[in-house]
This record gives C-alpha cells, sequence and structure tokens, in this order.
C-alpha cells in the first residue's frame, strides 16, 4: 500500500528534491498548476459581490 502526498517545493530546492526523491525509490508526479484570467476575474466578481452584500455571507466559525 502507498500514500500520497501532495508537496510544495521552493523553485531553488527542486532539483534537489527530485534528486532525493528518485534515490529513495519515490514515485513523483510533478503538476504545474496556472490559474487562468478567467478563473481570476470569477473570484475578482464573487469578492466585489460578498463587498456589496456582507450581510449573505455565512460565518464559518
Amino acid at each position: 500500500m502507498m500514500k500520497e502526498v501532495t508537496l510544495k517545493v521552493p523553485d531553488s530546492k527542486f532539483a534537489f528534491f527530485m534528486e532525493l526523491a528518485k534515490q529513495l525509490g519515490i514515485e513523483a508526479f510533478v503538476e504545474d498548476v496556472e490559474i487562468t484570467k478567467t478563473q481570476k476575474e470569477l473570484v475578482r466578481e464573487c469578492i466585489r459581490k460578498a463587498d456589496e452584500n456582507p450581510e449573505r455571507l455565512l460565518a464559518w466559525g
């Protein structure tokens, strides 16, 4: 059985980390995640709407 872990590795340590994973026999999958302009615009619109109607927001805590 194996566990899956998500890590954020600084660019300056990436090559070192990948070599370490290789030496330890750890299977590594690299995925670069980019947020599109459309996704950013949708989030900004949600924030604007929340600012306009703060009474409609739900408390998380």
